[in-house]
């Protein structure tokens, strides 16, 4: 209970009592309460303004913490990055080197996100460059592995397929020649028997008596067997499939029909004379995507280092071709 409160009375000179009405009760009341309020909010303002709540503490907490999570993502999606870098030089300059097959082209690899802004709902939050960073960074690590995956797929069933792929490609002599004693006329400009200029000799001429058999130099599907026009005479096209085929001209005889498939090794046909040529030999060629290259690069499986060292020499000698 309030003390009383008394004021000086000069015409009585005393102290008289203070008694307040009902109305002047509430208004006291309700100004301590409005003064009360006022001075509880200034010191709220200036304990938010210099002060966390708890509340807060651990909100700036959690986000610092999300930040250096954050930060940690970024690096390791940069080695991640890396690391692909390294598999795709791998899959591009060993792999399909090996198979002879070409790159993933960049513009495969680095395929870009349809859409106008994919990442505009992260633009809304307090951190939207890190977050739009790394979600670039983990976007386009994902699309490069989806590319990776199938070129790892691809490049699968080629190994899967090299054994057919070693078995068919031309490794061999197409005839017995161990000594080289055989090889008459090697690939390239070589002076023509009959005209006497030098012309483009397409494949190797091989010396050897007529009836001498002639090997198939790789497993493949005959596609043409018999004569033919344009000086080749008798002669047997094989195809190996993986874009080569091999030539057999000038033959006596021919030993296999169109459509029957042969193996490396197998006998094809008789060495010859037959068409544009001056005395019994084997013209032999080998021809990659329709486009003929030297034969002697594909004697591998057959020579020793010293013997091949020793055809190349013998091979680009400028001699006198046999047809």
């Amino acid at each position: 209970m309030s003390k009383p409160k008394y004021s000086f009375n000069p015409e009585s000179l005393s102290y008289d009592q203070i008694k307040l009405s009902p109305r002047q009760k509430i208004f006291k009341f309700l100004r301590g309460a409005v003064l009360l309020l006022s001075v509880s909010f200034v010191f709220l303002l200036i304990l938010s303004l210099f002060f966390d709540t708890p509340g807060e503490k651990i909100q700036k907490r959690e986000n610092k913490q999300l930040l250096y999570q954050y930060e940690l993502l970024n690096q390791k999606v940069e080695k991640m990055e890396q690391s692909m870098d390294e598999i795709q030089q791998h899959d591009d300059n060993i792999y399909r080197l090996i198979f002879g097959i070409d790159p993933v082209s960049e513009n495969v690899r680095k395929a870009g996100v349809g859409g106008s802004n994919p990442y505009k709902e992260l633009e809304q939050y307090s951190k939207s460059e890190l977050l739009i960073e790394t979600s670039k960074k983990i976007d386009n690590l994902t699309r490069r592995m989806v590319v990776q995956t199938e070129s790892y797929d691809n490049i699968m069933k080629l190994v899967q397929d090299k054994e057919k792929f070693l078995a068919s490609i031309p490794a061999i002599s197409p005839i017995a020649d161990r000594n080289l004693k055989r090889f008459a006329s090697g690939y390239g400009y070589r002076i023509h028997p009959i005209y006497r200029t030098l012309k483009m000799h397409k494949g190797i001429d091989l010396t050897a008596p007529t009836g001498t058999k002639v090997y198939a130099t790789g497993g493949g599907k005959v596609i043409s067997a018999g004569y033919a026009t344009g000086g080749y005479g008798i002669k047997v096209i094989i195809d190996h499939g993986y874009g080569y085929k091999t030539l057999y001209a000038h033959l006596n005889k021919v030993n296999v029909k169109v459509g029957k498939r042969v193996a490396r090794g197998d006998v094809i046909g008789e060495v010859g004379s037959t068409g544009r040529s001056t005395a019994p030999h084997l013209h032999y060629e080998v021809r990659k995507n329709d486009q003929t290259e030297n034969p002697v690069n594909y004697y591998y499986t057959d020579l020793t280092p010293e013997e091949y060292e020793e055809m190349i020499n013998v091979s680009s000698q400028m001699t006198m071709s046999f047809d």
